[in-house]
């Protein structure tokens, strides 16, 4: 299984200016079936991406490949193609349970969207069943259409992919034709290696297996050497030529030839007004804005659409920790809209093609580097044109250089003399309802803990946060107490700490959760003043007094793990409810008594 020198080959194919080359896909050798075809026209693809041409004939002879290109370059039909292809050359009639097929990608979106894609040309097959197997949804109800209606061609997560193979004895691998690892480094960083390993070694060493991936990286070429035989490697590269070399060299990069690529130096406490200063600027146009945490998405989730400026304006928040048909309804949303923006996390940043985005902008760079060429390649696909702005703090002006390093080219942008001081509205937002209060906290207290925590430490230097400015530039009423804030000594210089405002006197503007905390509170200083007036009594010596003394270690231990055992049911309970959607996570922090923390 593993990969030799010699054996390797490579097919280097480059794009000028032009998402297509002159290859229809009739033209392909071997050559594709006529429902292939009519599928192909039916979708609107007449001619070939670079990456499509290259690899679809290799898969279409039976070779492994290893497929490095550039986001946005047409991959998904570079191994559904050769993969419906290959099935209906092996196998014309499978058995309902008789898995021909494996698609695996690291999101339930894009395993979504990669879904969607496949069904018009399995479609195209007699009696092959595709099916999506993604988290997000009760795995009973998987397992039972698994069992009931079978399944030939799997679409889906390692851990749902993994998880059903574990539980279902029904279903027979060992037919196997074709196995996809789509965005395989983005699985491995994910912490999938596990789950990856496992599902490789329940399949049939003979079969055919494409790794796709837009950076090679150490663990994607340990796995292409345990999953792949002899494969044949595929590099596609945009070129772009440099417009200050009278020679016009031609360089290749990791981004498409129509994006181009900003950079922004600002100040932490003035990050966010040049942000709205952007989107004002760019209100007719469709923005992906990239955040660290999905702390930060939530809070600027409910913050910018009340800014006068924004008001109206589409604003949809995308992140991790939302239900899953929330994620679903919010990508929906923002597929439609001609114009809007979408504020979310990394979970958005592979793979996803999404229609028309004319630009991308990471208010914070990527904990990974690796993820930057991802997120940029929202836009820009396909040939089209875009722009992407990455904003920088002064003292992480290394990175511009380090992209360089990794062909990615930037340019600098400078900075609004207009932008519009938005720190003022935000602060008085958050004095009105408690709710943005406690989600700037919560999002500035996750954004400094995930900057510790940088790939790129020896340029994001956690220990040089100005927390201060970075406290101003969220609108923060007051900075949050923060262990690494004490004990690093962190610069809190720039602050402005409003004055005359409590935190804990500022109100819920639902009325529903203003009155549960008035109650919490009410609770809390029962149960304080109770404990006061015990600790106040003075015990009276009498027999009973003289019994209590006698009282074992044993009986007061066995006690005490009495009431740890309640306590931990009832968190037990509380848990579940959570899980099964009875109460929001709003509802789980309050009886959990962690609604009022600050």
């Amino acid at each position: 299984m593993e990969t030799t020198a010699a054996a390797e080959e490579l097919a280097t194919t480059s794009n000028q200016n032009n998402a297509l080359t002159i290859t229809s896909f009739s033209d392909l050798k071997p050559a594709l079936s006529e429902p292939v075809i009519e599928a192909l026209h039916r979708g609107g693809f007449h001619y070939c991406t670079p990456v499509q041409a290259a690899t679809i004939p290799l898969l279409c002879s039976y070779k492994d490949v290893a497929v490095d290109a550039a986001t946005g370059s047409g991959k998904t039909l570079a191994f559904v193609v050769p993969l419906v292809e290959i099935l209906r050359r092996s196998s014309p009639s499978p058995k309902p349970h008789q898995v021909l097929g494996i698609i695996i990608s690291p999101t339930r979106e894009l395993s979504s969207q990669i879904y969607n894609v496949a069904l018009p040309f399995i479609s195209t097959l007699s009696n092959v069943k595709p099916m999506l197997l993604v988290g997000g949804g009760e795995v009973k109800a998987d397992l039972k259409k698994i069992e009931e209606d079978g399944a030939n061609v799997l679409i889906g997560t390692p851990g749902r992919l993994f998880d059903i193979m574990d539980r279902v004895d029904v279903l027979e691998f060992r037919d196997l034709e074709v196995l996809i690892l789509d965005e395989a480094d983005r699985l491995l960083d994910m912490g999938f290696q596990k789950q990856i390993n496992n599902i490789i070694s329940r399949l049939p060493k003979i079969r055919r297996t494409g790794l796709f991936s837009a950076t090679q990286t150490e663990a994607v070429e340990e796995l292409s050497k345990a999953g792949l035989r002899n494969p044949v490697r595929v590099e596609v590269r945009a070129e772009t030529k440099s417009s200050d070399d009278k020679s016009a060299i031609t360089n290749t990069s990791k981004t498409p030839s129509g994006l181009h690529i900003e950079y922004m130096e600002c100040e932490a406490d003035k990050k966010s007004s040049e942000l709205v200063d952007l989107l004002v600027k760019y209100k007719s146009k469709k923005i992906i804005i990239y955040f660290m945490t999905c702390a930060c998405v939530d809070y600027w989730g409910v913050v910018l659409p009340q800014l006068a400026v924004l008001k109206g304006h589409p604003l949809i928040p995308l992140h991790g920790k939302m239900k899953q048909n929330a994620r679903e309804k919010a990508l929906a949303s923002f597929t439609s809209l001609s114009n809007g923006v979408l504020l979310c996390t990394d979970v958005a940043a592979r793979g996803l093609d999404i229609p028309g985005v004319d630009c991308i902008l990471q208010y914070d760079p990527p904990q990974d580097p690796n993820v930057f060429i991802h997120r940029v390649g929202r836009t820009a696909r396909m040939g089209s044109q875009g722009t992407a702005v990455v904003f920088l703090l002064p003292k992480e002006e290394a990175y511009v250089e380090f992209l360089r390093i990794r062909r990615v080219p930037l340019q600098e942008r400078e900075c609004s003399n207009n932008a519009p001081d938005i720190i003022p509205q935000i602060r008085s937002i958050s004095q009105k309802d408690r709710d943005v209060m406690q989600k700037g906290q919560k999002a500035f207290v996750s954004f400094v803990r995930a900057y510790k925590e940088h790939h790129c430490s020896f340029i994001f230097r956690w220990k040089e946060l100005e927390v201060g400015k970075l406290g101003m530039g969220y609108g923060l009423l007051q900075l949050p107490l923060m262990s690494e804030v004490k004990l690093n000594g962190l610069s809190t210089d720039g602050f402005i700490r409003v004055e005359g405002v409590k935190l804990q006197e500022i109100k819920f503007k639902d009325k529903s959760r203003e009155k549960q905390r008035k109650r919490n509170l009410v609770e809390k200083q029962s149960e304080e003043k109770q404990k006061g007036k015990l600790q106040k009594r003075k015990p009276v010596p009498n027999n009973k007094t003289a019994e209590m003394k006698k009282t074992t270690a044993k009986k007061r231990r066995a006690v005490q793990t009495k009431e740890d055992v309640d306590d931990l049911t009832r968190e037990y309970r509380l848990l579940k409810k959570l899980k099964k959607g009875v109460i929001g996570e709003d509802e789980y922090a309050r009886l959990m008594g962690a609604d009022d923390l600050l």
